[in-house]
């Protein structure tokens, strides 16, 4: 199936990538509930039928027709994001008690609950509550599917069946495009309920089929279940559980966890201190900048954007449904080379690509003259694909696939739920506050800058570049095991040096040995330190693998948590 997709399994690999493809790309599935929800309200708030329905005498100042007033839109998209800010903080401990598998369950049967909600509401109040708890599972199931995705899968995969899960969000927003785009001329209250009852078909098909799957072996063992992470990994490997292949790969993540949980506890204070905190601000960063590359701006009010901007041309709706096809397809070029590209390099190009766009954007529709409205508006259109070419192929994706591989098993629940809740704040701050900063719904105010807000979106990703080059390290190829000691020997601020590291650690060595292949072996350990017999018994050595370079003592190295 691997090399169907386009990768081929290495030759000193044992066992089949194929289970482990299958369990990667199911579980992906579901960011379909993410992206179909954001795309639902999207074309929803600019439903005739869903402004009459749900207007309180507020009317639209250009149309005299009742809407939503500023403040109603705003909540009424802001509250999903604010469930899932909520979400995501409960993920951590909910998945390192209940496990990977039963906390992703749990998580979409309070979606759709919230869906339930929704479809049954009459007015403002029940919306809120439904969309509330879709956010809450929703957050949660952001934070649990990347943690178990990167956790089953082979490294030379682990990639790309993380960037899947951003695919199926952008399918997800295609498919609400879809249906938005049907059923928006309907009379009635089914306009809006259909694409919103919609999503429990996917919702129902994912809880029973997780139901089956096995779970996350790195969290049988961070659980100390070490017969049932060998069955897990032997069905995901399809290998047979006294495999030598198999035996040392569940060795290895044993030692690495053994060897984490000897640098200190795994609390939410010892998270953002010393190499975590690193690690931390590496993921909370990526994380908010995603979100301040201005694609939810598009995503949440491009129907209503266009319908003011682009007054005729296309259909608004259709608009939105080819920007989200071009979402669709530009995510398959990302998957295609973050393994061989590299993280870093996909953010840089990605990062400067949606700049000069939206830069381009704010600077020719503010230059242009008044006759040039129609021609400016076709253009802004244009290259407003364009920029979604440049996210979905690397910002889009990448950010979850750089949150899901570089915390320790100790503490991977709790970071990356931290990390994806800053995602999620500055989400629910973009979705409540460009309403206000696009000035729609006329009464109650706002600044409306129309096309120039793509230099606020512009500046931001420049600054996404330079984040990039200094604090993202490079863990395309390497275990989430190697990953730590990726961590331990590149100095902060100097993520360049990343490019091309060559692991040199075993875990298990440390662990049963002391030191690594690549130092000293104890009896010269003992010779070489003037240390105590308890400091010497917790120390290390670091080197390169060539026989000229000189031996480093691991104890050089900070190995503080």
């Amino acid at each position: 199936m691997a090399i169907a997709m386009g990768w081929r399994k290495p030759a000193s690999v044992a066992g089949s990538s194929a289970p482990a493809v299958m369990v990667g790309l199911f579980v992906a599935t579901g960011g379909l509930l993410f992206g179909y929800d954001t795309g639902t309200i999207n074309g929803i708030l600019a439903m005739e039928s869903f402004r009459l329905q749900f207007s309180t005498g507020h009317r639209n100042p250009d149309t005299e027709q009742p809407d939503l007033s500023t403040s109603q839109s705003s909540l009424v998209v802001a509250i999903l994001s604010v469930g899932a800010i909520v979400g995501a903080l409960l993920a951590a401990p909910f998945s390192d008690f209940w496990g990977r598998r039963k906390a992703l369950i749990i998580s979409i049967a309070v979606f759709a609950l919230g869906v339930i909600f929704q479809v049954a509401s009459a007015d403002i109040p029940w919306l809120l509550a439904g969309r509330f708890f879709a956010g809450l599972g929703i957050g949660a199931i952001s934070v649990i599917v990347p943690i178990y995705e990167s956790e089953t899968a082979p490294r030379y995969l682990r990639g790309t069946l993380v960037c899947a899960y951003q695919l199926f969000i952008t399918l997800g927003l295609l498919a609400a495009s879809a249906v938005n785009l049907i059923t928006n001329t309907m009379k009635g209250p089914s306009a809006y309920r259909i694409p919103m009852g919609l999503q429990l078909t996917w919702a129902c098909i994912l809880g029973l089929g997780l139901c089956i799957l096995p779970e996350s072996p790195r969290y049988l063992v961070k659980r100390g279940l070490r017969d049932s992470a060998a069955l897990s990994l032997s069905r995901l490997r399809r290998l047979d559980i006294t495999n030598p292949a198999l035996v040392e790969e569940l060795a290895e993540i044993e030692a690495n966890h053994e060897y984490e949980l000897s640098l200190g506890p795994d609390t939410y204070k010892a998270i953002v201190q010393g190499s975590l905190g690193r690690r931390t601000l590496t993921g909370c960063g990526l994380q908010t900048l995603q979100q301040l590359t201005g694609v939810n701006f598009i995503m949440y009010y491009g129907t209503t954007f266009f319908q003011k901007s682009a007054t005729g041309l296309l259909d608004p709706f259709l608009i939105s449904l080819i920007i989200n096809i071009v979402n669709v397809v530009s995510t398959v070029p990302g998957l295609l080379v973050i393994e061989s590209w590299g993280r870093r390099k996909l953010l840089i190009v990605g990062a400067i690509g949606m700049a000069v766009s939206q830069l381009f954007i704010a600077s020719f529709t503010s230059a242009a003259p008044e006759e040039w409205q129609t021609a400016s508006n076709r253009i802004s259109v244009v290259v407003t694909g364009i920029y979604i070419f440049f996210f979905a192929s690397s910002w889009g994706p990448t950010p979850w696939v750089v949150v899901s591989e570089i915390f320790p098993l100790k503490s991977r629940a709790k970071s990356v739920s931290l990390a994806t809740s800053s995602n999620w704040c500055f989400n629910a701050a973009i979705a409540y506050g460009t309403p206000y900063l696009m000035g729609e719904g006329g009464a109650g105010g706002g600044l409306d800058l129309g096309p120039k807000i793509f230099f606020l979106w512009g500046a931001f990703c420049a600054a996404a570049v330079v984040f990039v080059y200094f604090l993202v390290l490079e863990t395309s190829c390497h275990t989430l095991e190697a990953i730590d000691e990726l961590y331990e020997r590149i100095p902060f601020g100097k993520a360049w040096e990343s490019v091309g590291f060559e692991p040199s650690w075993s875990f298990r060595q440390i662990i049963e040995l002391g030191y690594a292949d690549s130092g000293f072996p104890p009896h010269e350990l003992q010779e070489t330190t003037t240390a105590s017999t308890t400091q010497s018994s917790q120390t290390g050595t670091t080197g390169t693998s060539t026989t000229s370079d000189p031996k480093i003592i691991m104890g050089n190295v900070d190995f503080s948590y």
